[in-house]
């Protein structure tokens, strides 16, 4: 039997995957067209992929634990480089010591603000039960009002700031009405535990953590307040010459999110070998995370990630306004067609 025609029940399978993602993502289905997946030739992949990543990425731990991106591309040497939050990340991948990683909502309206050459070319579903604005225990706080003048720890620029921002004009304050402390998670966690400062906010698995070391209590939760959505972006150089890479990037994410979903006790061991949190937080983590397949961003995903930008110049925290959907990349027919034929090869 000629090879190809072996292989048309597998690539009609993954055409029916990948059209079913793009129906539910939004995504216009013709651009998974069997025509193009028999036509395109696959680009050439990466020499070298170096990949950012935080203790809150699950899909990209997941991917790291199993090594699978080393088994999809054996001729590309991927490395992993960890950050303490998404500011940090996306400077990196600004000054090019970084092609891809995952951020929350804020670190990317900061980037773009600042001129930096990055484009978001994937999204999580939003997550906002995995991020709060903690108190002690025994804290008099009751209320988010109740943060006129206080103190309150937050990485600056991350998606606990959004959080901040929005919890603080949802209780009638104004922004000078707290004194936000710029620390990373670790000192923030410090400082909340001396009592430095009355309130934190902080996202997965930290919020989990501290949660159960030390009874911290959530004063307000994303819900209601932040969608707490999670992006991949990649450096703009990278995208443009490798985005059949970046389509295989996004679909192998995906799978290790099932795998999170499916194979909870196995995906919670991978999780806390790496990070050395006890399997309990890493629990209460996965617990408050929903299913997060991994897509392009969709209408109302570039339509919610506005907010975040236009909320930020409202109060003067970025020099100016931005257009979000202007560093959103667009797979171009052709490298989704090459990703679903090298996926298919025997």
């Amino acid at each position: 039997m000629p090879q190809h025609t072996a292989n048309q029940p597998r690539r009609r399978k993954l055409l029916r995957l990948l059209a079913l993602s793009a129906s539910t993502w939004g995504i216009s289905a013709p651009v998974f067209s069997p025509a193009f997946a028999q036509a395109a030739p696959a680009s050439k992949a990466p020499e070298v992929l170096r990949i950012g990543y935080q203790k809150s990425a699950v899909n990209l731990v997941i991917l790291r634990q199993q090594g699978a991106l080393e088994k999809r591309f054996p001729n590309t040497r991927v490395s992993w480089v960890e950050f303490p939050a998404g500011p940090q990340l996306l400077e990196a991948l600004a000054v090019g010591s970084l092609e891809f990683g995952l951020t929350g909502d804020a670190p990317p309206v900061f980037a773009q603000a600042a001129g930096k050459e990055l484009v978001y070319v994937g999204a999580e579903p939003p997550k906002p039960d995995s991020s709060a604005i903690l108190v002690l225990r025994e804290s008099p706080l009751k209320t988010l009002a109740d943060l006129k003048g206080k103190k309150v720890a937050l990485q600056k620029g991350s998606s606990a700031h959004y959080l901040l921002v929005r919890a603080v004009e949802k209780a009638g304050l104004q922004w000078s009405d707290i004194t936000p402390i710029y620390l990373t998670p670790a000192d923030a966690r410090a400082a909340f535990e001396r009592q430095s400062v009355d309130a934190w906010a902080i996202w997965d698995p930290f919020y989990s953590a501290t949660q159960l070391a030390i009874q911290a209590r959530a004063l307000a939760t994303g819900r209601g307040l932040s969608s707490n959505n999670s992006f991949y972006l990649a450096s703009l150089p990278f995208a443009t010459q490798h985005g059949d890479t970046v389509v295989a990037l996004l679909a192998e994410l995906t799978r290790a999110d099932k795998f999170a979903q499916e194979s909870r006790p196995q995906a919670i061991k991978l999780i806390a070998d790496f990070s050395g949190l006890d399997a309990g937080v890493v629990s209460l983590f996965l617990q408050r995370r929903p299913a997060s397949p991994v897509a392009p961003l969709n209408a109302s995903t570039r339509a919610d990630q506005q907010k975040v930008a236009d909320a930020f110049f409202k109060l003067g925290l970025i020099p100016k306004a931005v257009q979000v959907a202007d560093i959103v990349w667009s797979a171009p027919a052709v490298h989704v067609a090459s990703a679903v034929t090298a996926k298919t090869k025997p």
